[in-house]
C-alpha cells in the first residue's frame, strides 16, 4: 500500500495528524506492506525567509474575536496528540527549501524523521526553518548528513521533486492539509482520530472496501 502524506510545517493540523498517523500505523497489523511518501504542499509560498507576525497573531487576522478559543482548542488537541504547539512563538516563513531537505531525507529513509524535527522545531521551539543554518542542524538531528544538507541548500537540489507534488496535488485533487492519498484514491483528512485512520488502513488492504473520500483542512 503506498499511503501519500501531503502536509506543510507550518500547519499545526499537520503536526496532530502525523502523530495520529504514527499512531495508526503502530496498531496496523500489516505495517511493514504501507510506504509512507511525505509530499510538500505549500501554504504560504509567498512568505519571505524572514520571521513576520506569528501564527497566533495571523490567526486574530483571520478569526478575530474568535481566534483565543481556536488557539486554545488546538493547542489542546496538540497536547493530547503528545506535541507542544506554541503558536505565539511560530512565525511563519518560506518552506521550499524545509521541503527540499524532506527530499533529501527521504532518499536516505529518514523523511519521517527529517518531518518530525522540522515540525518540532517550527512549533514548539519557534524556530525559523527557513534559516540555511537551523535546517542543517536540524537535517544532522534527524540522522541526514550535515554535508549533503548544506550543499542542497547551497543549490537547487531536489527543487523539482518539491514543485512535482505541487502537481501531483492538483491531479489527486489535494486543496489543503494534512490529506492522505491511498494507492491513488481520492484524498481524505489526516486528522481524524487514531481509531479512523487504522480502519481507514485496513479497510484499503480489502479492495472491495474502497476508502470513503471526506475532506481536508
Amino acid at each position: 500500500m503506498k499511503l501519500e502524506v501531503f502536509a506543510d510545517v507550518l500547519c499545526p493540523w499537520c503536526y496532530i495528524g502525523k502523530r495520529r498517523l504514527s499512531a495508526a500505523l503502530a496498531r496496523h497489523a500489516d505495517r511493514d506492506s504501507v510506504e509512507v511518501v511525505w509530499r510538500a504542499f505549500e501554504l504560504a509560498p509567498e512568505e519571505g525567509r524572514v520571521p513576520g507576525p506569528t501564527a497566533a497573531e495571523a490567526m486574530a487576522g483571520w478569526w478575530g474575536e474568535q481566534a483565543p478559543a481556536r488557539v486554545a482548542r488546538i493547542q489542546s488537541m496538540g497536547a493530547a496528540a503528545g506535541v507542544e504547539l506554541n503558536l505565539h512563538l511560530a512565525r511563519p516563513v518560506n518552506t521550499f527549501d524545509a521541503h527540499r531537505l524532506c527530499k533529501l531525507a527521504a532518499d536516505h529513509g529518514r523523511a519521517d524523521e527529517m518531518m518530525e524535527s522540522l515540525l518540532h522545531a517550527y512549533h514548539t521551539e519557534g524556530l525559523n526553518v527557513a534559516d540555511p543554518q537551523i535546517l542543517q542542524r536540524l537535517s544532522g538531528a534527524a540522522g541526514v548528513d550535515a554535508d549533503q544538507a548544506r550543499a542542497v541548500l547551497a543549490g537547487d537540489g531536489y527543487a523539482d521533486e518539491v514543485r512535482a507534488d505541487r502537481r501531483r496535488a492538483v491531479e489527486l485533487g489535494v486543496t489543503g492539509v494534512p490529506n492522505l492519498v491511498i494507492d491513488g484514491q481520492p484524498p481524505v483528512s489526516g486528522v481524524q482520530p487514531v481509531a479512523d485512520l487504522l480502519r481507514l488502513l485496513e479497510r484499503a488492504t480489502r479492495p472491495e472496501q474502497p476508502v470513503p473520500a471526506t475532506p481536508g483542512r
